[in-house]
Protein backbone atom coordinates (compact mmCIF):
# COMPACT_ATOMS: atom_id res chain seq x y z
CA UNK A 1 0.00 0.00 0.00
CA UNK A 2 1.30 3.33 -0.74
CA UNK A 3 2.20 5.98 2.18
CA UNK A 4 -0.43 8.01 1.53
CA UNK A 5 -3.13 7.66 -0.63
CA UNK A 6 -4.37 4.18 -1.74
CA UNK A 7 -4.33 4.31 -5.32
CA UNK A 8 -7.22 2.55 -6.90
CA UNK A 9 -7.85 0.98 -10.48
CA UNK A 10 -11.69 0.54 -11.65
CA UNK A 11 -12.39 -2.34 -14.13
CA UNK A 12 -15.90 -2.80 -15.32
CA UNK A 13 -17.36 -2.90 -18.94
CA UNK A 14 -20.18 -0.49 -18.42
CA UNK A 15 -18.51 3.14 -19.34
CA UNK A 16 -21.81 5.11 -17.23
CA UNK A 17 -20.95 3.19 -14.18
CA UNK A 18 -17.15 2.53 -14.31
CA UNK A 19 -17.10 7.06 -14.33
CA UNK A 20 -19.60 6.91 -11.91
CA UNK A 21 -17.51 4.70 -9.49
CA UNK A 22 -14.56 6.52 -10.25
CA UNK A 23 -15.77 10.17 -9.25
CA UNK A 24 -17.35 8.64 -5.90
CA UNK A 25 -14.46 6.65 -5.02
CA UNK A 26 -12.45 9.89 -6.04
CA UNK A 27 -14.57 11.84 -3.22
CA UNK A 28 -12.82 10.13 -0.40
CA UNK A 29 -9.68 11.52 0.74
CA UNK A 30 -7.97 8.84 1.60
CA UNK A 31 -8.34 7.11 -2.09
CA UNK A 32 -6.58 8.26 -5.68
CA UNK A 33 -7.95 6.40 -8.19
CA UNK A 34 -5.35 5.71 -11.13
CA UNK A 35 -7.58 4.51 -13.84
CA UNK A 36 -9.79 2.65 -15.24
CA UNK A 37 -10.40 -0.84 -17.60
CA UNK A 38 -12.80 -1.75 -19.75
CA UNK A 39 -11.82 -5.25 -19.63
CA UNK A 40 -9.17 -7.93 -18.03
CA UNK A 41 -6.96 -7.11 -21.44
CA UNK A 42 -6.77 -3.50 -20.65
CA UNK A 43 -6.81 -3.83 -17.13
CA UNK A 44 -3.95 -6.39 -17.00
CA UNK A 45 -1.58 -3.51 -18.69
CA UNK A 46 -2.43 -1.07 -16.58
CA UNK A 47 -1.54 -2.95 -13.38
CA UNK A 48 1.57 -3.39 -14.75
CA UNK A 49 1.50 0.30 -15.48
CA UNK A 50 -0.13 1.77 -12.59
CA UNK A 51 0.71 -0.53 -9.86
CA UNK A 52 -2.43 -0.16 -7.84
CA UNK A 53 -2.81 -1.04 -4.43
CA UNK A 54 -6.32 -2.56 -5.04
CA UNK A 55 -8.48 -2.99 -8.14
CA UNK A 56 -12.28 -2.98 -8.38
CA UNK A 57 -13.71 -5.48 -10.87
CA UNK A 58 -16.67 -6.65 -12.25
CA UNK A 59 -17.83 -10.51 -12.44
CA UNK A 60 -19.40 -10.13 -16.23
CA UNK A 61 -17.34 -8.84 -18.76
CA UNK A 62 -16.33 -9.22 -22.32
CA UNK A 63 -13.66 -11.14 -24.22
CA UNK A 64 -12.65 -12.71 -20.42
CA UNK A 65 -14.79 -12.88 -17.00
CA UNK A 66 -13.73 -11.51 -14.12
CA UNK A 67 -13.24 -14.99 -12.58
CA UNK A 68 -11.46 -16.44 -15.29
CA UNK A 69 -8.90 -13.46 -14.56
CA UNK A 70 -8.49 -13.37 -11.51
CA UNK A 71 -7.13 -16.80 -12.16
CA UNK A 72 -4.80 -15.84 -14.43
CA UNK A 73 -3.70 -12.16 -12.47
CA UNK A 74 -3.28 -13.62 -9.02
CA UNK A 75 -0.67 -15.82 -9.38
CA UNK A 76 1.56 -13.53 -11.53
CA UNK A 77 0.74 -10.20 -10.12
CA UNK A 78 -1.22 -10.54 -6.55
CA UNK A 79 -3.06 -7.29 -6.28
CA UNK A 80 -6.02 -7.67 -3.93
CA UNK A 81 -9.39 -7.32 -5.64
CA UNK A 82 -13.17 -6.28 -4.45
CA UNK A 83 -15.23 -7.52 -6.53
CA UNK A 84 -18.34 -5.54 -7.65
CA UNK A 85 -21.31 -8.30 -8.50
CA UNK A 86 -25.06 -8.97 -8.71
CA UNK A 87 -26.75 -11.51 -6.63
CA UNK A 88 -25.05 -14.25 -7.79
CA UNK A 89 -23.04 -17.34 -6.52
CA UNK A 90 -20.45 -16.94 -9.16
CA UNK A 91 -19.05 -14.62 -6.40
CA UNK A 92 -18.09 -17.25 -4.31
CA UNK A 93 -16.15 -19.04 -7.19
CA UNK A 94 -14.64 -14.90 -7.66
CA UNK A 95 -13.52 -15.25 -3.92
CA UNK A 96 -11.99 -18.56 -4.48
CA UNK A 97 -9.47 -17.28 -7.52
CA UNK A 98 -8.39 -14.63 -5.05
CA UNK A 99 -10.60 -11.92 -4.57
CA UNK A 100 -10.71 -10.56 -0.94
CA UNK A 101 -14.21 -9.91 -0.78
CA UNK A 102 -17.04 -8.35 -2.86
CA UNK A 103 -20.09 -5.46 -2.70
CA UNK A 104 -23.35 -5.93 -4.00
CA UNK A 105 -23.92 -3.79 -7.32
CA UNK A 106 -26.97 -1.58 -7.41
CA UNK A 107 -29.46 -2.91 -9.66
CA UNK A 108 -29.81 0.61 -11.41
CA UNK A 109 -27.59 2.53 -13.16
CA UNK A 110 -27.44 4.93 -10.27
CA UNK A 111 -24.66 5.10 -7.22
CA UNK A 112 -26.50 4.37 -3.94
CA UNK A 113 -24.80 5.92 -0.96
CA UNK A 114 -24.47 3.07 0.72
CA UNK A 115 -23.00 0.94 -2.17
CA UNK A 116 -20.34 3.55 -2.49
CA UNK A 117 -19.85 3.57 1.51
CA UNK A 118 -19.66 -0.40 1.19
CA UNK A 119 -17.07 -0.22 -1.94
CA UNK A 120 -14.91 2.55 -0.02
CA UNK A 121 -14.87 0.31 3.35
CA UNK A 122 -13.74 -2.99 1.55
CA UNK A 123 -11.49 -1.09 -0.35
CA UNK A 124 -9.91 0.22 3.09
CA UNK A 125 -9.61 -3.60 4.08
CA UNK A 126 -8.34 -5.27 0.79
CA UNK A 127 -5.88 -2.32 0.99
CA UNK A 128 -4.45 -4.07 4.69
CA UNK A 129 -4.15 -7.51 2.87
CA UNK A 130 -0.98 -9.07 3.24
CA UNK A 131 -0.60 -11.94 0.87
CA UNK A 132 1.60 -13.91 3.08
CA UNK A 133 -1.35 -16.12 3.70
CA UNK A 134 -1.59 -16.96 -0.12
CA UNK A 135 2.32 -18.38 0.08
CA UNK A 136 1.14 -20.41 3.16
CA UNK A 137 -1.68 -22.20 0.91
CA UNK A 138 1.01 -25.37 -0.32
CA UNK A 139 1.25 -25.81 3.31
CA UNK A 140 -2.27 -27.02 3.93
CA UNK A 141 -2.34 -30.58 4.03
CA UNK A 142 -5.29 -31.93 1.40
CA UNK A 143 -6.85 -34.34 3.85
CA UNK A 144 -7.79 -37.67 1.92
CA UNK A 145 -9.22 -39.18 4.96
CA UNK A 146 -12.57 -37.55 6.13
CA UNK A 147 -11.75 -36.13 9.69
CA UNK A 148 -14.36 -37.67 12.30
CA UNK A 149 -14.83 -38.57 15.50
CA UNK A 150 -15.23 -42.05 14.65
CA UNK A 151 -18.71 -42.45 16.45
CA UNK A 152 -21.72 -40.95 17.50
CA UNK A 153 -21.31 -37.48 18.08
CA UNK A 154 -22.19 -36.23 21.77
CA UNK A 155 -25.30 -34.12 20.89
CA UNK A 156 -24.48 -31.61 24.09
CA UNK A 157 -21.81 -30.18 22.21
CA UNK A 158 -21.82 -27.50 19.57
CA UNK A 159 -18.60 -25.74 17.76
CA UNK A 160 -19.38 -22.01 17.19
CA UNK A 161 -17.22 -20.30 14.26
CA UNK A 162 -16.80 -16.57 13.36
CA UNK A 163 -15.39 -15.09 10.23
CA UNK A 164 -15.38 -12.18 7.96
CA UNK A 165 -12.52 -10.84 5.24
CA UNK A 166 -11.67 -14.44 3.46
CA UNK A 167 -14.09 -16.55 5.86
CA UNK A 168 -15.95 -18.27 3.23
CA UNK A 169 -12.75 -20.09 1.85
CA UNK A 170 -11.58 -20.15 5.43
CA UNK A 171 -14.88 -21.76 6.56
CA UNK A 172 -15.03 -23.89 3.57
CA UNK A 173 -11.03 -25.16 3.80
CA UNK A 174 -12.53 -26.27 7.21
CA UNK A 175 -15.98 -28.02 6.64
CA UNK A 176 -14.72 -29.74 3.94
CA UNK A 177 -12.27 -31.82 5.89
CA UNK A 178 -14.56 -33.01 8.17
CA UNK A 179 -17.07 -36.39 7.64
CA UNK A 180 -20.45 -36.49 9.17
CA UNK A 181 -19.99 -37.68 12.27
CA UNK A 182 -19.46 -33.93 13.80
CA UNK A 183 -21.36 -32.33 16.35
CA UNK A 184 -23.87 -29.61 15.83
CA UNK A 185 -21.86 -26.33 14.51
CA UNK A 186 -22.85 -23.14 14.19
CA UNK A 187 -21.74 -20.37 11.56
CA UNK A 188 -21.46 -16.37 11.47
CA UNK A 189 -20.02 -15.34 8.57
CA UNK A 190 -20.25 -11.74 7.69
CA UNK A 191 -22.34 -11.90 4.36
CA UNK A 192 -25.32 -10.04 3.27
CA UNK A 193 -28.77 -11.06 2.76
CA UNK A 194 -29.16 -13.24 0.05
CA UNK A 195 -25.69 -14.43 -0.33
CA UNK A 196 -25.74 -16.72 2.86
CA UNK A 197 -28.36 -18.68 0.79
CA UNK A 198 -26.42 -19.05 -1.96
CA UNK A 199 -22.80 -19.73 0.38
CA UNK A 200 -24.79 -22.37 2.64
CA UNK A 201 -26.24 -24.04 -0.51
CA UNK A 202 -22.28 -23.83 -1.77
CA UNK A 203 -21.20 -25.71 1.45
CA UNK A 204 -23.77 -28.56 1.57
CA UNK A 205 -22.93 -29.37 -2.21
CA UNK A 206 -18.98 -29.82 -1.28
CA UNK A 207 -18.95 -30.77 2.15
CA UNK A 208 -20.48 -34.20 3.92
CA UNK A 209 -22.04 -32.76 6.94
CA UNK A 210 -25.62 -31.05 6.17
CA UNK A 211 -24.98 -26.77 5.79
CA UNK A 212 -28.36 -24.72 5.44
CA UNK A 213 -29.28 -21.09 5.63
CA UNK A 214 -30.24 -21.24 9.38
CA UNK A 215 -34.51 -19.83 9.42
CA UNK A 216 -35.98 -19.35 12.70
CA UNK A 217 -36.52 -22.21 15.35
CA UNK A 218 -34.83 -24.63 13.15
CA UNK A 219 -33.07 -27.49 15.28
CA UNK A 220 -29.45 -27.98 15.78
CA UNK A 221 -28.11 -31.71 15.91
CA UNK A 222 -25.12 -33.67 15.17
CA UNK A 223 -24.03 -33.31 11.45
CA UNK A 224 -26.06 -29.98 10.65
CA UNK A 225 -24.61 -26.95 10.33
CA UNK A 226 -26.11 -23.70 10.67
CA UNK A 227 -25.38 -20.63 9.09
CA UNK A 228 -26.20 -17.15 10.59
CA UNK A 229 -28.98 -15.66 7.42
CA UNK A 230 -27.51 -12.11 6.07
CA UNK A 231 -29.32 -9.29 8.22
CA UNK A 232 -30.31 -11.19 11.54
CA UNK A 233 -28.98 -11.94 14.20
CA UNK A 234 -28.62 -15.87 15.42
CA UNK A 235 -28.83 -16.76 19.01
CA UNK A 236 -28.47 -20.61 20.14
CA UNK A 237 -31.01 -21.44 22.61
CA UNK A 238 -32.84 -24.66 24.25
CA UNK A 239 -35.94 -25.95 23.06
CA UNK A 240 -38.81 -26.97 25.10
CA UNK A 241 -37.67 -30.42 25.03
CA UNK A 242 -33.88 -29.35 25.63
CA UNK A 243 -32.63 -30.03 22.76
CA UNK A 244 -30.27 -27.00 20.78
CA UNK A 245 -32.54 -24.35 18.45
CA UNK A 246 -31.40 -20.78 16.72
CA UNK A 247 -33.42 -17.73 17.34
CA UNK A 248 -32.81 -15.76 13.75
CA UNK A 249 -35.05 -12.41 13.99
CA UNK A 250 -34.09 -9.05 13.26
CA UNK A 251 -32.23 -6.62 15.52
CA UNK A 252 -29.51 -3.63 16.19
CA UNK A 253 -26.14 -4.40 14.07
CA UNK A 254 -23.48 -5.76 17.40
CA UNK A 255 -20.14 -4.49 16.43
CA UNK A 256 -20.94 -3.15 13.20
CA UNK A 257 -22.80 -6.41 11.73
CA UNK A 258 -26.06 -8.02 11.35
CA UNK A 259 -25.22 -11.26 11.74
CA UNK A 260 -22.53 -10.74 14.48
CA UNK A 261 -20.20 -13.08 15.83
CA UNK A 262 -20.43 -11.50 19.15
CA UNK A 263 -24.22 -12.37 19.37
CA UNK A 264 -23.88 -15.71 18.15
CA UNK A 265 -20.97 -16.66 20.76
CA UNK A 266 -22.34 -14.86 23.60
CA UNK A 267 -25.42 -17.12 23.03
CA UNK A 268 -23.45 -20.11 22.45
CA UNK A 269 -21.58 -19.23 26.03
CA UNK A 270 -25.17 -19.39 27.83
CA UNK A 271 -26.91 -21.86 26.28
CA UNK A 272 -23.75 -24.82 25.99
CA UNK A 273 -21.45 -23.36 28.38
CA UNK A 274 -18.41 -26.40 29.01
CA UNK A 275 -19.47 -28.05 25.79
CA UNK A 276 -18.91 -25.17 23.53
CA UNK A 277 -15.77 -24.67 21.21
CA UNK A 278 -15.45 -21.60 19.60
CA UNK A 279 -13.47 -20.77 16.73
CA UNK A 280 -12.59 -17.34 15.73
CA UNK A 281 -10.97 -16.88 11.77
CA UNK A 282 -9.86 -14.39 9.47
CA UNK A 283 -11.97 -10.78 9.58
CA UNK A 284 -11.32 -7.09 9.70
CA UNK A 285 -12.18 -5.70 13.18
CA UNK A 286 -12.69 -6.96 16.50
CA UNK A 287 -16.04 -8.79 16.34
CA UNK A 288 -16.14 -12.10 18.10
CA UNK A 289 -13.82 -11.44 20.85
CA UNK A 290 -16.03 -10.56 23.50
CA UNK A 291 -18.07 -13.31 22.55
CA UNK A 292 -15.08 -15.87 22.55
CA UNK A 293 -14.10 -14.86 25.80
CA UNK A 294 -17.60 -15.73 27.33
CA UNK A 295 -17.11 -19.11 25.63
CA UNK A 296 -13.73 -19.55 27.39
CA UNK A 297 -15.38 -18.14 30.61
CA UNK A 298 -18.03 -20.54 30.39
CA UNK A 299 -15.73 -23.62 30.64
CA UNK A 300 -15.75 -24.08 26.40
CA UNK A 301 -12.57 -24.10 24.38
CA UNK A 302 -11.50 -21.79 22.18
CA UNK A 303 -9.56 -21.43 19.32
CA UNK A 304 -8.01 -19.04 16.89
CA UNK A 305 -6.39 -18.92 13.52
CA UNK A 306 -2.85 -16.92 13.32
CA UNK A 307 -1.56 -14.47 11.26
CA UNK A 308 0.48 -15.82 8.44
CA UNK A 309 -2.64 -18.30 7.25
CA UNK A 310 -4.98 -15.11 7.96
CA UNK A 311 -6.42 -12.67 4.77
CA UNK A 312 -6.72 -10.13 7.41
CA UNK A 313 -5.26 -10.68 11.02
CA UNK A 314 -8.49 -8.30 12.81
CA UNK A 315 -10.64 -10.34 14.20
CA UNK A 316 -8.78 -13.13 15.19
CA UNK A 317 -5.76 -10.54 16.79
CA UNK A 318 -8.51 -9.22 18.83
CA UNK A 319 -9.81 -12.23 20.25
CA UNK A 320 -5.95 -13.49 21.25
CA UNK A 321 -4.98 -10.13 22.42
CA UNK A 322 -8.08 -10.32 24.89
CA UNK A 323 -7.36 -13.30 26.11
CA UNK A 324 -9.94 -15.34 24.60
CA UNK A 325 -7.94 -17.83 22.41
CA UNK A 326 -6.46 -20.56 24.19
CA UNK A 327 -4.81 -22.03 21.42
CA UNK A 328 -3.99 -20.30 18.12
CA UNK A 329 -2.90 -21.86 14.84
CA UNK A 330 -2.32 -22.18 11.38
CA UNK A 331 -6.04 -22.31 9.01
CA UNK A 332 -4.73 -25.93 7.98
CA UNK A 333 -3.82 -27.19 11.46
CA UNK A 334 -7.59 -26.19 13.21
CA UNK A 335 -10.04 -29.24 11.85
CA UNK A 336 -7.16 -31.53 13.63
CA UNK A 337 -7.14 -29.63 16.54
CA UNK A 338 -11.00 -29.04 16.78
CA UNK A 339 -11.46 -33.26 16.27
CA UNK A 340 -8.65 -33.88 18.82
CA UNK A 341 -10.29 -31.13 21.63
CA UNK A 342 -13.72 -32.64 20.82
CA UNK A 343 -12.13 -36.47 21.82
CA UNK A 344 -11.16 -35.54 24.91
Amino acid sequence: MSKDKIKVLVVDDSLLFRELLKEGLAQQTDFRVVGAAADPYEARDKILALRPDVVTLDVEMPRMDGIKFLRTLMPQYPVPVVVITFLDASVFEALDAGAVDFVVKPAGQGMEEGFLADVAQKVRIAAQVTFAYRRSRPEQRITLTPLGLGGPADPRKVVAIGASTGGTEAIHSMLSKFSADMPGMVICQHMPAGFTKLYADRLNATCALEVKEAEDGDALFPGRVLLAPGGLQMRLMRGAGGEYRVRCIEGPRVSGHAPSVDVLFESVAQTAGKDAVGVILTGMGTDGSVGLKKIREAGGYTLGQDEKSSVVYGMPMAAYLSGAVMQQLPLYRLPDELIRVLKR
